[in-house]
């Protein structure tokens, strides 16, 4: 597995393994097959793990507990995350501290590597795209984050209970290029990576919002990166893995889904699959320190490790695929 460089570890494997599919969001799996998928990844060189609680409710945390229980992996980072919302100033702290609290016991940790703010950004005064009636709840006000959620980020680092701390680069497109510039930048953020340039469903915030775009801004402010989203919640892969969400809030994904169409004929014609094709864009991105996957199952992860050891895609490549997916 090959090792980039990352400023908060120092170094980190191409490929993360990601909590969504540990923790059953992307489809049905099982907590033995969790279990073996962690051991695997383990196995074949990979060293971070980032989950989060929102992951199937700490189960993903979980798996990674028991993962990790009575044994030592030496080297092996753990990401966790906290979905704050906008809270007054003095609240902030404890939120953070509980919930994390909470993730040190589930993963049967002390400390974890990296901890970042899972909610997404906005301008104080921003009104959302969808969801509007509970921005307090789904998105964290700039002025929140500044004046609050840092310097709260940075007490945790000095109580020992974190080493780096950063954001998702998810939300209203201006308040996260803000949060990039300011001047105190978040130590690590997580981009969307893919040739859709499509966050999918989780983009409610902002219709202006451009992955692309917050990519370049981390990539001049030289803030290390972490890939998200390469295969877009599924619509660059063969087939969904699930049905629509009754509610219709994944519409976009199989909108996306649906959009992809070129791009499935292009991996046929190039004698691979759309999830392998799609991981190696990805990790051809400049500067992207490691891809995070959203695998559930051993099988899904072996795909995504053959796209590592393939290795990155040709300039003619990139260009073709961006061509079939715009043109």
């Amino acid at each position: 597995m090959q090792q980039r460089a990352f400023k908060p570890f120092g170094s980190i494997s191409a490929l993360t393994l990601g909590g969504g599919g540990l923790g059953q969001v992307w489809g049905q799996t099982t907590r033995e097959e969790a279990i073996a998928t962690v051991n695997l990844a383990l196995e074949r060189g990979i060293n971070h793990i980032d989950v989060a609680p929102m992951y199937g409710n700490g189960e993903a945390e979980s798996v990674i507990g028991e993962v990790f229980q009575g044994k030592e992996f030496d080297g092996v980072k753990i990401t966790t995350k906290c979905r704050l919302g906008t809270l007054l100033d003095e609240e902030v702290y404890d939120h953070l501290n509980s919930s994390l609290t909470k993730s040190l016991d589930r993963l049967n940790m002390e400390r974890v590597d990296l901890f970042l703010l899972h909610t997404q950004l906005r301008q104080d005064n921003f009104q959302l795209l969808t969801l509007n009636e509970y921005r307090e709840k789904v998105t964290t006000s700039l002025s929140c984050y500044f004046n609050a959620v840092i310097p709260a980020f940075e007490k945790l680092k000095s109580e020992g209970k974190i080493g780096s701390w950063g954001i998702g680069g998810l939300g209203q497109n201006k308040a996260i290029i803000e949060a990039i510039n300011y001047e105190i930048p978040p130590e690590a953020i997580q981009c969307v990576v893919n040739p859709l340039n499509s966050a999918g469903a989780i983009a409610y915030v902002d219709n202006d919002y451009n992955p692309s775009q917050i990519l370049q801004e981390c990539q001049n402010a030289d803030i290390p990166i972490l890939g998200i989203r390469a295969v877009q919640a599924g619509a660059l892969t063969s087939e969904m893995d699930r049905m629509p969400h009754e509610s219709g809030r994944d519409i976009k994904d199989f909108e996306d889904y649906d959009r992809a169409g070129p791009f499935r004929i292009l991996a046929k014609e190039w004698d691979t699959t759309p999830s392998l094709l799609a991981h190696r864009y990805a990790l051809t991105a400049q500067k992207v320190s490691s891809v995070i996957l959203g695998v559930k199952n051993r099988s899904e992860l072996l795909e995504c490790l053959e796209a590592e050891e393939i290795g990155k895609l040709e300039d003619d490549q990139i260009d073709k695929i961006d061509e079939v997916l715009t043109g």
